[in-house]
């Protein structure tokens, strides 16, 4: 692991913080951050340092340019008091592959993963104990130079914050709007790296999808608007004839680390599984006619998340026969002993958080 330097003041800041009874997602940070500079073609030490405010220029590269990537992951508490992470060097790697995507460096896997052990580790005793919350986990990083040049950035900053946060969606909270006009991402571009940009995509949709009572939307591909994709924040399944199916990945749609695990998992508790092109008319009539009984989001905010029902513009809704969720829910539950550490897994699927500071 890469040593991590460490401000006088980091380690008092955490010993002397509080949660507050309400969590939500995302919205209580923990008081320290990690980052490294990368500057004249190699990566700086690693820093902790007390969470704060940044000061950047306003010509840096990054607000006018969007050159940044991003991981979102979690860290757990077994039973046993021990924090634990899924899958890391699944991140790391997809961190290291959008940023070739995105023309910056790559960040040594073994500096990444130090980050991310060390910010869980200090962190240990901020990690909610209810099943399905967790420590959500933020590596980023982002354009440094100071210029209006339009040309890839030369500096970089990598950061890693955490935040103590409930479940993302409560049961029965998931309506997904049908997007058929607008598109999140075209193929030959970089919309299977983890940037910005690609979220940024699905925002006006998601003030519409909000005026349906949805909060998600249903991506179609670029090209016919008529093959399933993936939501704004997530990949997307349905059981459809007793298998699970899943959209084929393609250069328009994230390799969720969830939607492996799924992928993976499911067959050990005895579903087929089936990668292909999705219609999506014709999974809207196999809800209707019952074929599809359930359709579910994954990822690692929401885990997994059963879809209640689909809504298109003209008002029209399509609900499976299972809302609910039945597979989807064992599944989950399954995903979260491993992540939890109340049950083992496949080989280095929870890893013990080992202290790097």
């Amino acid at each position: 692991m890469t040593p991590i330097q460490i401000k006088s003041d980091a380690l008092e800041r955490i010993k002397n913080f509080k949660l507050p009874e309400s969590l939500g997602f995302g919205s209580v940070l923990t008081p320290v951050m990690i980052y490294s500079d990368f500057r004249d073609g190699a990566w700086g030490p690693l820093i902790m340092a007390p969470y704060a405010d940044l000061s950047i220029n306003p010509t840096m590269k990054v607000l006018h340019y969007a050159q940044e990537i991003f991981e979102g992951m979690k860290g757990y508490l077994s039973p046993e008091g021990e924090p634990l992470l899924f899958r890391p060097e699944m991140n790391a790697k997809r961190f290291n592959y959008s940023a070739r995507m995105m023309a910056m460096p790559e960040i040594p896997e073994e500096t990444y993963l130090s980050a991310v052990h060390a910010i869980t580790h200090l962190s240990k005793d901020l990690i909610p104990t209810e099943s399905g919350s967790s420590l959500y986990i933020r590596p980023f990083m982002f354009a440094t130079d100071i210029s209006l040049g339009i040309k890839p950035s030369e500096t970089f900053r990598f950061m890693a914050v955490a935040s103590p946060s409930q479940s993302y969606f409560k049961p029965g909270d998931l309506n997904v709007f049908i997007e058929r006009h607008a598109v999140r991402a075209c193929p030959g571009g970089v919309g299977t790296a983890k940037t910005g940009g690609n979220y940024a995509a699905s925002l006006k949709s998601a003030t519409k999808a909000a005026t349906f009572n949805c909060q998600q939307t249903l991506w179609l591909d670029a090209l016919e608007h008529k093959y399933i994709e993936e939501m704004s924040g997530m990949n997307f399944m349905a059981i459809e004839n007793g298998k699970l199916i899943t959209p084929s990945l393609t250069d328009t749609i994230l390799a969720g680390i969830t939607r492996d695990s799924i992928i993976k998992l499911a067959p050990t508790l005895g579903l087929e599984v089936e990668e292909k092109r999705i219609e999506i008319n014709s999974l809207l009539e196999n809800c209707r006619s019952t074929a599809a009984t359930e359709a579910f989001a994954c990822g690692t905010a929401v885990i997994i998340a059963p879809i209640t029902k689909f809504v298109e513009e003209d008002k029209t809704e399509f609900k499976t026969s299972i809302p609910t969720g039945d597979w989807s829910m064992k599944i989950r539950n399954k995903l979260l002993e491993i992540q939890e550490g109340r049950t083992s897994g496949p080989q280095g699927w929870s890893v013990r958080v080992e202290k790097t500071y």
